[in-house]
């Protein structure tokens, strides 16, 4: 009997001692407004630079330790000025895998910024709260909105907030 308590406690022991996943919030935005050129990748209009800088002020106190864009100029454009600001490189994304993608920004420890487009912003926050399409593509007109996923024990809660929330 002694041998049966001693297992079961070395057994809750060590899943004790496992590590937990520190928690951190996750914040998803679509790119700020692009020129409307017929340019493929066209930079920021004047309001979207207006609104990359607000992102970095939004964010500013967030303890940011990782930014992710697409390799476009209007994402690279939104994410540069908090890059800017926290002395952080903008590492690219492949859009294309959201799944690998969201699986590596679990993997991850610390705050994260990921700028996407109108359809990979709410995907990848779909992705990471694993409870269905909650959150449906973004209209071409569409460039507020703030995904905030922050990751527990228990996994993703999301709130959507927008620019102007802050």
């Amino acid at each position: 009997m002694k041998k049966i308590y001693l297992f079961l406690l070395l057994c809750f022991f060590f899943a004790s001692c496992g590590s937990s996943p520190e928690p951190k919030t996750i914040y998803i935005v679509r790119h700020a407004e692009k020129q409307l050129t017929q340019d493929a990748d066209p930079d920021l209009a004047v309001a979207g630079k207006a609104r990359a800088v607000k992102l970095k002020q939004i964010l500013e106190d967030k303890e940011i330790k990782h930014i992710f864009s697409t390799n476009y100029k209007r994402t690279r454009l939104t994410a540069q000025p908090t890059a800017d600001q926290l002395g952080i490189q903008v590492e690219t994304y492949d859009p294309r895998d959201q799944e690998a993608f969201a699986e590596k920004l679990k993997g991850l420890e610390g705050n994260i910024l990921v700028v996407g487009h109108s359809n990979t912003a709410p995907r990848l926050a779909n992705i990471l709260i694993a409870s269905g399409s909650p959150y449906p593509d973004l209209s071409d007109v569409e460039y507020d909105n703030i995904y905030i996923l922050e990751y527990k024990e228990n996994g993703f809660s999301a709130e959507v907030k927008t620019y102007k929330d802050f």
